[in-house]
């Protein structure tokens, strides 16, 4: 296959089925608690974190996994403590990270709005080597929490005030899906691009959720469906010429839909068949 022949093919493609694998899993958990739109203030202040790595001349990448990583634990400490609402911590981290960013980037030598481009919306051609092993030590980070920690991240998502009584580490586990929310950010950027990443996180978990009914199976399957639209979107960016992200988000889209139109026949016979075994004990019940 000639997409192969390119080494910055090659490295669009592992960053793609890293973005598959990581943003649905932590996405999970968000859509769990109803903190769907977290991925996006989180990726408004990470650009602060790119623009600081243009001005201070470092990765951007990883300034922008520390500059993410402050804001989430910020946000969730606030949200913790009740301080203000979430909505208006959100409201903080999209507008106060947004206006950093473009500041400081113009502060920047030789800076301009331009340069945030491939960071704001994914760009297959700009993903280097170094932004691989960076990307795949977040994935490996993220992986590990997700996965290894399902069960009590769960039972936190769930209930706080059981998960408490049952000895969890409540606040710590908040604090850890937090930060590993904003390390998934920085590991999509590349790709699919800051003002898309929630969508990465939120729209699989919603098509999986049309086709599954516990955890796990939701866990997994939206994972499945993150690792093909990344790909195939990659794919398509090569042969099209298209924006990454935009494709991306666009195939997952495409995936809800058809879930939904396979979902609806199913939950109406599951609803039939249901209703009927009731029928059924209710005439047994009057017999006796």
């Amino acid at each position: 296959m000639d997409i192969l022949d390119y080494a910055f093919m090659q490295r669009a493609l592992i960053a793609a089925a890293l973005v598959g694998v990581t943003a649905p899993a932590i996405g999970t958990y968000l859509v769990q608690r109803r903190q769907a739109v977290m991925g996006d203030g989180i990726g408004h202040v990470a650009m602060t974190g790119v623009a600081l790595g243009f001005l201070l001349n470092t990765s951007p990448v990883w300034m922008a996994t520390l500059v993410a990583v402050i804001g989430a634990v910020g946000m969730e400490l606030i949200r913790s403590r009740g301080r203000t609402s979430g909505d208006i911590a959100l409201a903080m981290l999209f507008y106060g990270g947004l206006a950093g960013g473009v500041m400081i980037i113009n502060l920047a030598p030789g800076g301009s709005t331009a340069n945030l481009s491939s960071y704001l919306f994914g760009s297959i051609t700009t993903v280097s080597a170094e932004d691989i092993t960076a990307v795949v030590i977040l994935a490996l980070f993220v992986v590990a929490v997700t996965i290894g920690l399902r069960r009590q991240l769960f039972a936190v998502c769930q209930d706080e005030e059981f998960a408490r009584v049952t000895g969890l580490p409540v606040r710590f586990l908040n604090l850890l899906m937090a930060v590993t929310a904003a390390v998934t950010v920085t590991v999509a950027m590349r790709i699919v691009g800051l003002l898309l990443v929630s969508a990465m996180m939120v729209i699989p978990v919603a098509a999986a959720q049309r086709v599954t009914r516990g955890f796990t199976a939701t866990l997994t399957v939206s994972m499945v469906i993150g690792v093909l639209v990344s790909l195939s979107g990659t794919a398509t960016t090569y042969y099209i010429d298209v924006p990454s992200g935009a494709t991306i988000v666009l195939f997952a889209i495409a995936v809800f839909m058809v879930m939904t139109a396979v979902s609806t026949p199913l939950a109406r016979r599951r609803a039939r068949a249901a209703h009927a075994a009731e029928e059924v004990c209710t005439r047994d019940d009057v017999k006796v």
